[in-house]
């Protein structure tokens, strides 16, 4: 039995934000890494002055899609497979009501989808969102977890759209987070520098959030901001949030992706430093 990692994201651009370290180091080890995408960021703002330009605006969704390829390369994605929903904006904005819009999806339609996709991939771990997302309640992330955890649980069941596929029952269902702990060294390390930091209590707050870590995978943090710099249209250069500290410095801050753990069908340690850890020898004797 190979083994497959699929993660499954809202906009083009989170898969780099999101767990790129740990897609491209597994990646590395000849694990089959397949990239889910809900949306194409069509009501995504252009957040780079450099790319605000008319042309751009005009084909934003062909420009995202072009960005997000060059970005899947460099995390090293064997596949990218489009979920074929609309962009739905963010909270309370016209984008919402779009017919086409993730968000308004038919549910069961749109798990369906994925319960297809994870037959024939055959992934024993799925990455997506948190069960909570309190921070940044993006209608599009909320969707992704509200299909991800059903097609997770329905996709090994024959009684489930019998027609999507042989039944594969993934083994653990992960969710990325940022630590507090990484937070709190990269804000210290803009205050070492006289540099204002752009992480404020909205971001510091949280003292439980550490408790819920399940894994902490090491991981080459560059390429993290090599991919997200691929995303011109979303991604400015000159952020601080991103790009406010020397590149050396940053990567060598925390070289971790942390992830909570949302189900799982096999026993698993307190905290794990591999996301297959307990697949690994299963997997080589079959």
């Amino acid at each position: 039995m190979s083994l497959s990692l699929l993660a499954i994201h809202a906009h083009p651009d989170d898969e780099s934000s999101k767990g790129a370290g740990t897609v491209n180091l597994y990646s590395s080890q000849g694990i089959r890494t397949t990239l889910v995408c809900c949306t194409g960021g069509e009501a995504g703002d252009i957040l780079n002055p450099a790319m605000d330009k008319e042309e751009v605006r005009q084909n934003l969704a062909a420009v995202r899609r072009s960005e997000l390829d060059t970005a899947a390369g460099i995390i090293g994605y064997d596949e990218v497979i489009m979920l074929g929903y609309r962009d739905s904006g963010m909270p309370e904005s016209e984008a919402n009501d779009h017919e086409e819009a993730f968000a308004n999806a038919d549910l069961d339609e749109a798990v369906e989808k994925l319960v297809r996709i994870i037959r024939r991939v055959r992934p024993q771990v799925i990455m997506t969102y948190p069960e909570v997302q309190n921070r940044y309640p993006h209608p599009d992330h909320l969707q992704v977890t509200a299909i991800s955890i059903p097609a997770y649980e329905r996709a090994g069941d024959p009684e489930w759209y019998p027609q999507a596929g042989e039944p594969f029952e993934p083994s653990k269902l992960y969710a990325p987070i940022w630590s507090k702990q990484r937070l709190l060294l990269t804000h210290q390390a803009f205050l070492d520098r006289g540099l204002d930091s752009p992480y404020d209590d909205k971001w510091l707050s949280g003292k439980d959030r550490d408790d819920r870590i399940a894994a902490m995978v090491p991981v080459d943090n560059s390429i993290r901001r090599n991919a997200l710099l691929a995303h011109a249209t979303q991604v400015d250069p000159n952020s601080p949030f991103w790009f406010g500290l020397p590149n050396e410095v940053q990567d060598a801050i925390h070289p971790f992706e942390e992830y909570m753990l949302l189900r799982s069908r096999i026993p698993t340690e307190d905290q794990e430093s591999d996301l297959f850890a307990g697949i690994r020898a299963a997997a080589s004797r079959s």
